[in-house]
């Protein structure tokens, strides 16, 4: 199984991106999906996720009003819409599977598969 983020970038501040976040090799939707990023010398900090329905979401603060996810089981993907990107938006997004979430979770021992993350880049 495979986790493919992309979509990541450089962007001047109050720009926007779109990321992806494409399964590969699974055999059920039966997936909740997560956003996660790191900024370089920090640790890894939630951004939003989405439930298995599709009809939940969550989002950290910093992401309210300015990210939206949201899934097409039909295109194996999930997507996060960042708007009006700060510089502090700047660092690796990843993006994980957790089976079974029917709920919303940034609580990321539930996630069993990782991708390997799409660098966004934000200049002031």
């Amino acid at each position: 199984v495979q986790l493919q983020a992309s979509g990541g970038g450089e962007v001047q501040a109050g720009g926007s991106l779109r990321l992806s976040c494409v399964r590969s090799g699974f055999t059920s939707d039966y997936y909740g999906i997560g956003w996660f990023r790191q900024a370089p010398g920090t640790e890894r900090e939630g951004v939003s996720s989405i439930n298995v329905d599709g009809d939940k979401t969550y989002y950290e603060d910093f992401a309210k009003g300015r990210f939206t996810i949201s899934r097409d089981n039909a295109k194996n993907a999930v997507y996060l819409q960042m708007n009006s990107l700060k510089p502090e938006d700047t660092g690796i997004y990843f993006c994980a599977a957790g089976w079974g979430l029917v709920e919303p979770t940034m609580l990321d021992h539930l996630y069993d598969y990782w991708g390997q993350g799409t660098l966004v880049t934000v200049s002031s």
